[in-house]
């Protein structure tokens, strides 16, 4: 009986969602803009490895930053013997020595759309490009949305996407998951094709002008075959019903040959400027971020010069990717998945050579 009538709520509100038609576009970033935009972000200074596994068998990925008080925060996942992926909390005072706290959300272990994988970046922190990089709460609660699994695996199909919440973001315990679990499927009726196999790393803002008639707004990559995967948005009003946004992705790369990955998008605002920083991977050699640009977080220009950052080192040579930028007192901070000599880490590179910096 109960999960009769489980089924039938999730069907009527299947048929109740619709795709919300994009606005027409707009202007266009133009090509100073763009170069101006990039000598504000770029960050040729590469420090190193901050964040580690606890041995070789943990591999550590998607940094997502936070400020409260005068301490930062780092969410992070990590996956162990490749079981699946969950969502650990780190700690700093100088955004460059980084204290493990604990685990914020775990495996169910159940037999739950999200047993075996759960991949969480933080939402609605503040996104001016020199602001507080505090949190937002709403509703009374703190947020995050994450990719959730039922099957063992690194990061095995089909994926898709969930949200959590909790009263203090600055404790390792775990978040509380949303009944409304997933929000986003790639078998959802009106899912996209580019999102139709899994849905990826999102970020969620809270555009307070509603320029798009909503206040919440999802950017997130999908796949609808290995090696291309989009990035798309979705749309809400209270973080738990989402509508996804316009027909296409709003940012694709390696259309020609269907082999280009976009993904793990973050979202920033440099003076009237939306800057999204994301990682590219088939279309250039390796793994590498870059970023694009928006007057209207829809209609996006992308960067076509030098990657942000791109394999250099022993600890990056294989993959340099999936971002999280961010400005504090005069100095640009890029943190990023590594892939080398040390395995899966976090790394970070800078607007300013630190290293001399602490020397003199």
């Amino acid at each position: 009986m109960f999960l009769c009538v489980a089924l039938f709520l999730a069907t009527k509100a299947q048929a109740e969602r619709a795709i919300i038609p994009a606005i027409p576009e707009g202007r266009l970033v133009d090509t100073n803009t763009m170069l101006r935009i990039y000598d504000e972000v770029k960050t040729p200074f590469k420090y190193g490895v901050v964040l580690r596994g606890a041995d070789t068998n943990e591999l550590v990925d998607c940094p997502s930053i936070f400020r409260n008080g005068d301490q930062w925060y780092m969410l992070y996942v990590a996956i162990t013997n490749k079981v699946g992926y969950q969502t650990f909390l780190a700690r700093s005072e100088d955004l460059l020595h980084w204290e493990k706290l604990g685990k914020i959300l775990s495996f169910t272990t159940t037999n739950a759309w999200d047993a075996w994988q759960a991949d969480g970046g933080i939402a609605l922190a503040d996104y001016r490009w020199e602001g507080s990089h505090a949190l937002e709460a709403f509703d009374g609660e703190f947020w995050l949305s994450y990719i959730g699994g039922a099957r063992q695996g690194y990061e095995t199909d089909p994926l898709s996407l969930g949200m959590a919440c909790t009263k203090n973001p600055t404790s390792a315990k775990e978040w509380n998951r949303l009944a409304e679990n997933p929000i986003l499927s790639g078998k959802d009726a009106d899912a996209r094709e580019f999102e139709t196999k899994t849905l990826y790393k999102s970020q969620i803002i809270h555009d307070e002008t509603e320029s798009l008639g909503w206040p919440f707004a999802m950017f997130y990559n999908g796949k609808y075959k290995n090696g291309y995967e989009q990035i798309g948005m979705a749309v809400s009003r209270d973080l738990k019903s989402w509508h996804r946004y316009g027909t296409n992705s709003v940012i694709v790369n390696g259309e020609a040959k269907q082999n280009g990955i976009s993904g793990d998008p973050q979202i920033v605002k440099v003076g009237a400027v939306w800057t999204m920083f994301y990682f590219g991977a088939g279309w250039q050699p390796k793994a590498f971020d870059t970023f694009a640009c928006s007057y209207d977080l829809v209609h996006w220009t992308k960067w076509s010069g030098a990657n942000l950052i791109a394999p250099s080192e022993a600890f990056d040579k294989t993959y340099a990717h999936k971002p999280w930028v961010l400005k504090w007192r005069g100095v640009v901070y890029h943190f990023y998945c590594a892939v080398g000599t040390e395995g899966r880490v976090i790394a970070l590179a800078t607007s300013r050579d630190l290293h001399n910096a602490a020397a003199h």
